[in-house]
């Protein structure tokens, strides 16, 4: 009985001794691996298709996507094409073309483990290819010396705006282009796995403007309105996408300063 007891102490303490050389990590690290994933994201703009559905004098639509290359950075692209007839106080007229947007998106927003919102500003370089058809126009006289024939013998019936009738015969004007730089600031919103809604307001600077002898680019499509005696042209879309995961990589855990400060045993 005693070469037992003398056995079982002889153990305990040796358990003892081995757990005191050991150090308590008194703050276990998480060992769970966490990832975010990596994709392409593809959709379509809303704003146009309504615009479609309530001006009969426009058509448009766009493709919006985004591939990720980093935690916070995004490759980002659109193509679009745009039909749109205008009335002008002189002319009226019609551009039609295509256009696409290359550039990157940087994610400002620090998202939660498993969310994957953005609040966004980013780049594009953008180019537009079109034509443009001057449907009819009418010449503004004021002092009544430049009428058409109908006019000359009866003044008094020229128009009281001083819009003399000009030709209703189109000219369509082709080969026409465009490019710009354009600034991004946006946000994109989860809604459910993979679908996001998102919302974007645009501000281009003319590059190039290749335009007809004639007659000026009035608007491009991509780049909206052009304004006389200005390169600046104001854009927004609103989009829904949805984001194909490719593959996953792991996500870096960010350290507080509490952390760093908690001396290790």
């Amino acid at each position: 009985m005693l070469k037992y007891t003398i056995s079982t102490l002889f153990s305990f303490c040796f358990l003892f001794a081995f757990s005191q050389g050991k150090s308590i990590d008194l703050n276990p690290k998480d060992t769970i691996a966490r990832t975010d994933p990596y994709g392409i994201r593809v959709g379509i703009d809303l704003s146009r298709p309504l615009q479609s559905f309530l001006n009969d004098d426009y058509q448009g639509f766009e493709i919006v996507g985004d591939y990720r290359i980093s935690s916070k950075l995004f490759l980002a692209t659109e193509l679009g094409n745009e039909d749109n007839t205008k009335q002008e106080d002189l002319y009226n007229f019609t551009t039609s073309g295509s256009y696409i947007k290359l550039g990157v998106d940087y994610n400002t927003y620090d998202n939660w483990y498993g969310m994957h919102n953005a609040i966004y500003v980013g780049g594009r370089y953008a180019f537009s290819s079109f034509s443009q058809t001057l449907n009819n126009y009418q010449i503004f006289d004021t002092d009544r010396y430049w009428t058409t024939p109908e006019y000359q013998n009866n003044p008094t019936e020229i128009p009281a705006n001083g819009f003399a009738p000009g030709s209703t015969t189109p000219q369509k004007f082709s080969n026409l282009n465009a490019s710009w730089l354009e600034a991004v600031v946006g946000i994109k919103a989860e809604l459910f796995a993979n679908i996001y809604l998102g919302a974007s307001v645009r501000i281009g600077f003319l590059v190039s403007n290749k335009e007809a002898d004639n007659f000026s680019n009035l608007w491009i499509p991509g780049f909206n309105k052009v304004t006389d005696g200005s390169n600046f042209g104001v854009g927004f879309n609103y989009s829904i996408s949805y984001f194909l995961p490719l593959y996953k990589k792991a996500k870096k855990i960010k350290v507080t300063e509490k952390e760093k400060e908690v001396p290790e045993n």
